[in-house]
């Protein structure tokens, strides 16, 4: 049986999502969790949406899991929170749809990265998910930049390259707009992203708010094709997915078909 968990986890304690041997990630904490509750001999595979980077945080990530036997949802529901650590919390269990794969089966993923430009805006309570940024940011500057990387188009420019993997990526949404004194949101919404992306694309927003490039600049990047050293990868706990996107239940395995033969990878279920 295939389960759906959703959970949100503060990414400051973690080295990224995925398992590494001796570090604490959110995939082998989850993992762990969910061997303690169903009381495993070896803990099961769990696999996500977006894989995060280290210090990126999730307010809606969704991750599968397989199970032999009988699972009850609430019961594993509580389970999980009662014994997460405290920046770890899972929101939902259910039953999978017929299909569902977590990763591929999405349709888009949806990040929002946050800023700050003024001083009088500075909330030091917020300062583990905002970005200080030294300069004034001209907001409609940036959303002129932005809607020139819209579309499909090989993001090589602005990913970090993985041997055989395809940089090729739709972007449907990049936008900015203020939510306060000095409190800026970028919103970035994608089919998928390779890594880095989403902290390059931001980055290279910042020049051009401040007006030290100009708006052209960006659509000049990824036209280029090759990693630029002008782009700065901007830090981790500015970043935090918050929504995963899935076209109707009876569209969900022709999804994954289709990601799966886009991105050039080969699924095995395990």
């Amino acid at each position: 049986m295939r389960w759906r968990i959703d959970l949100r986890y503060d990414g400051t304690g973690f080295h990224g999502w995925a398992r590494q041997e001796g570090l604490r990630t959110v995939q082998g904490t989850l993992e762990e969790a969910i061997r303690v509750v169903l009381r495993l001999p070896e803990p099961l595979t769990v696999t996500c949406a977006g894989r995060t980077d280290t210090g990126v945080h999730a307010r809606g990530q969704v991750t599968h899991v397989d199970v032999e036997g009988a699972v009850d949802p609430l019961r594993l529901l509580r389970g999980l929170n009662g014994v997460l650590p405290e920046d770890v919390a899972v929101t939902a269990v259910t039953a999978a749809p017929e299909g569902f794969d977590a990763r591929f089966s999405a349709l888009a993923r949806r990040y929002v990265y946050r800023l700050c430009d003024d001083p009088a805006g500075w909330d030091p309570l917020t300062r583990g998910h905002v970005l200080r940024v030294g300069r004034p940011l001209d907001v409609d500057r940036m959303n002129a930049a932005a809607a020139g990387l819209l579309g499909e188009h090989d993001f090589a420019a602005y990913c970090k390259k993985r041997e055989g993997a395809s940089t090729v990526r739709a972007l449907l949404d990049f936008s900015w707009h203020r939510t306060g004194i000095g409190q800026l949101e970028g919103t970035v919404i994608a089919d998928a992203f390779c890594h880095s992306m989403v902290r390059a694309l931001v980055g290279s927003m910042i020049p051009v708010g401040d007006g030290r490039r100009d708006v052209e600049w960006p659509g000049v990047v990824l036209a280029g094709k090759v990693r630029d050293s002008a782009v700065s990868v901007l830090p981790a706990h500015g970043l935090t997915l918050e929504e995963v996107r899935y076209p109707a239940d009876d569209e969900l395995a022709a999804r994954a078909l289709q990601a799966r033969q886009v991105r050039g990878e080969v699924h095995q279920r395990g």
